[in-house]
């Protein structure tokens, strides 16, 4: 037995004993169950991990330091991702209880450290549940299920999401997703097992607020909120901001529409003076953002505000978050969009003339769409009612520049938004959220609120038979969609005008993760007909589901109070307003006649977002996206090292191609795999980054799925080099596509898409290189010149 003279270890219990090295290789050696032992060599962690080591450490310190090394050493074979996951998981099992009820019971019966007063981190009533029905919750949970999560899953969870008293962590993965369930289900033991199976076997997660918040004394589980400015002047402001404020601090994300306050220059009756514009008032949401972030230090404050470019503090606007210019024009703490209507894109299109104007002096823009607005805001042209006149394409080129520097304006289209929704009859909806994806009607005295969870449709694919399961898929979104509609009531409302909306309009937002990952254990290119068929037939599948569901809830509780008028109530669903004809996959026929004679219980259902944080936990690639990289790097304590994709990891190491020189290949390459002569032609067009597929590609495919999405989607583009002509061609392409959501972020190889929101802050090896993913963009696909024959949207 090798023993350290110098050096000794803090136990858990107390006491301190010398470090026996070849005690750390065989705890490392008993987690190495099931690995391939040719690869793994635990010695080689303990050696490192001895470099590391110093008297007086810990035993959970030397664990944590045992994890993150077998973590850095994953480029050598991907079971040293599982053993990190496994050896940071056990280290979690040693500091917390196995029973759910006590973790429950010490969390509500919690003191503060010092003041020693009771702070309660469940609520009495959950406590009550919890507490009656003890040993069924307990039996439930499967705690081998924590293994299931990779090391950078799992340290998302403890860094924001695990519950802590007095700082420390009490809670296990499995405990947390068992409190998600019974938040939802109270006293329905039996449903909140069914939620908690289906959650710890990974096939859905519900959004981040819900996980934070389940059971807690506030349990404010919705995602996204929706603003109007309740009215333009100082009260209305302040009570805006307020309501803003309320809101991120409960946990949820903003997207906030100023189209209706005045210009700069306009004048205030009240005062004798004239307004500042919307600059000094956006500085002081951003300011808010900044300081009340979401749920306490769990995640930075996030507004969205959007403006319609008819307004005359367009270009103002545009300039907000640039990197230079002076400070007192600048607010980068926040997110932008802008909300189009048909009309300045048609202006563009023809080189036309556009008129910025002022809500004050043109009243009602911002409340019409289609020709209702072009009929009106013409009318004020004709009238003089405008602050100027400029050429169309000055204020593209602004947009356009805007997106090169920023990544922002994110670009959505008023009209689509409006065209293709079930809110039609409640009015004219007029943003949407932070992440593009949420499109709801909100007013003065309505904010809309949306509650999330995605599917991991990667765990539907069978990788044996190369199949994929359509039945079991729509199973767990009619599960997700009851869950979903149940938070709708359970939820606490930060502010009475949320819930006043949700439990009018009681609007739900599934989405997906893992949809490249899927593509891969399928072994299809995610730029072939097979995966932009199965894209489609996993959508029409949640719509499908999601429809079936909301039909049962609304024949046994009726359907949602202002569904009469809508276009659902109409037997128009969302694929009716894009003109397209469902496969065979399912009897919709059926379900229309059943939706006739009972109704729906929700007016909106699929809303594909992003699922940073999510994904990052259950370890998929992000909502619809394709991989950004096939390496990148990840920082941690102990510094930064390299990450492949997973799957190409696997791939090369069973072909015997994986060494070291591979690895500093793919790195010269910047995450790229297609000028490495070695590897074969297959694996090159399966493992193609975002940045070697074709983004024409990327939008049909969002217009494939859009007609099975009911509110919009999260889309981000990815052009290495981008230009105006580039810029110009794509959004034109996605507006003649009927996008709702343009671009959620433009990215190019100099922006950001650089960190993940996650627990290391991962960083993407993205820097210029030879590949041109946009070269369908460089012959201009809009008729700025006189090439209308070639055009390919003309010709569409």
């Amino acid at each position: 037995m090798i023993r350290s003279r110098k050096l000794h270890v803090l136990k858990r219990d107390g006491r301190t004993e010398d470090v026996h090295f070849d005690k750390i290789t065989s705890r490392i050696q008993k987690l190495c169950y099931g690995l391939d032992m040719e690869y793994v060599d635990p010695s080689a962690i303990t050696i490192r991990v001895i470099n590391g080591l110093y008297p007086g450490v810990s035993t959970v310190e030397l664990d944590n330091l045992a994890a993150e090394t077998a973590a850095t050493m994953t480029t050598k074979h991907p079971d040293y991702a599982i053993l990190a996951a496994r050896i940071a998981v056990s280290n979690l099992h040693k500091e917390t209880k196995k029973s759910f009820s006590d973790v429950i019971h010490d969390l509500y019966h919690a003191k503060d450290k010092c003041i020693k007063e009771p702070v309660p981190c469940i609520s009495k009533d959950y406590y009550d549940i919890i507490q009656e029905n003890a040993s069924k919750l307990n039996s439930a949970i499967i705690h081998d299920r924590d293994y299931y999560y990779n090391y950078f899953g799992f340290k998302t969870l403890e860094r924001s999401y695990l519950l802590k008293v007095s700082g420390k962590i009490v809670e296990r993965p499995q405990h947390m997703l068992m409190r998600v369930a019974v938040a939802i289900h109270r006293n329905d033991i039996d449903k909140a097992i069914e939620t908690y199976t289906l959650l710890s076997e990974r096939y859905f997660t519900h959004a981040s607020p819900t996980l934070f918040s389940a059971c807690t004394i506030k349990q404010q589980m919705s995602s996204c909120f929706l603003l109007t400015m309740t009215e333009d002047s100082m009260e209305g402001i302040c009570d805006t901001l307020t309501r803003c404020a309320l809101i991120s601090k409960s946990a949820g994300g903003i997207g906030l529409n100023v189209h209706c306050i005045r210009a700069k220059g306009t004048p205030i009756v009240g005062t004798l003076g004239v307004s500042n514009g919307l600059v000094p008032m956006i500085k002081v949401f951003n300011n808010t953002a900044y300081y009340v972030d979401q749920g306490g230090n769990k995640r930075p404050g996030a507004f969205a505000i959007y403006l319609e470019p008819w307004h005359a503090d367009i270009f103002e606007f545009l300039n907000l978050k640039k990197n230079t210019g002076k400070e007192e024009q600048r607010a980068r703490d926040l997110f932008y969009a802008l909300w189009i209507p048909d009309l300045f894109m048609k202006r563009v299109l023809e080189d036309g003339i556009w008129t910025l104007m002022c809500p004050h002096q043109s009243p009602g823009l911002h409340d019409v769409w289609g020709e209702e607005f072009e009929n009106l805001y013409i009318k004020y042209e004709s009238q003089g009612r405008f602050k100027r006149q400029i050429q169309a394409r000055e204020l593209w080129s602004a947009i356009l520049s805007s997106q090169v520097e920023t990544g922002t304006p994110y670009m959505l289209y008023k009209d689509h938004c409006n065209r293709k929704s079930n809110h039609q009859n409640i009015g004219t909806i007029k943003c949407s959220n932070l992440c593009t994806e949420i499109v709801e009607y909100s007013s003065p005295d309505e904010v809309a609120v949306c509650n999330l969870a995605s599917i991991a449709v990667n765990m539907f694919v069978d990788s044996t038979t190369k199949t994929f399961d359509f039945e079991k898929l729509k199973s767990v979104t009619k599960i997700i969609t009851y869950n979903l509609d149940k938070i709708i009531d359970v939820n606490h409302y930060p502010i009475p005008e949320a819930k006043k909306s949700n439990l009018r309009h009681r609007p739900i937002g599934i989405g997906i993760q893992g949809l490249a990952d899927a593509f891969l254990l399928l072994r299809y290119p995610f730029e072939s007909e097979e995966a932009q068929k199965l894209n489609i037939q996993i959508f029409e599948t949640l719509y499908y589901g999601a429809l079936e569901a909301s039909c049962e809830i609304a024949k046994e509780k009726g359907p949602y109070e202002t569904y009469e008028g809508s276009p659902v109530s109409k037997g128009i669903l969302q694929y009716d307003m894009w003109n397209v004809t469902p496969t065979d996959l399912w009897d919709w026929s059926k379900l229309k006649v059943n939706i006739a004679k009972y109704g729906v219980r929700n007016s909106l259902l699929i809303a594909p977002m992003p699922t940073a944080s999510t994904a990052q936990i259950l370890g998929n690639n992000e909502s619809v996206e394709p991989y950004t990289s096939n390496m990148y790097t990840r920082r941690v304590l102990s510094g930064e090292f390299q990450v492949v994709n997973p799957h190409l990891l696997k791939d090369l190491t069973k072909m015997k191609l994986w060494d070291e020189q591979m690895k500093n290949e793919i790195i010269a390459n910047n995450g790229s795999i297609q000028n490495i002569d070695r590897i074969p032609t297959d694996l090159k067009l399966l493992y193609k980054t975002v940045w070697e597929i074709s983004q024409k590609t990327i939008l049909k495919m969002a217009a494939d799925r859009g007609a099975f999405i009911d509110q919009s989607q999260s889309l981000n583009i990815y052009i290495a080099k981008p230009t105006s002509e580039k810029l110009t061609s794509m959004h034109f392409y996605g507006w003649k596509l009927g996008l709702k959501t343009d671009t959620q972020t433009s990215s190019s190889y100099n922006e950001s898409y650089q960190e993940r929101d996650s627990e290391t802050q991962t960083e993407e090896q993205v820097e210029e290189k030879e590949n041109d993913n946009d070269s369908e963009f460089d012959s201009p696909l809009v008729c700025f010149l006189k090439n209308g024959d070639s055009c390919l949207s003309c010709g569409a």
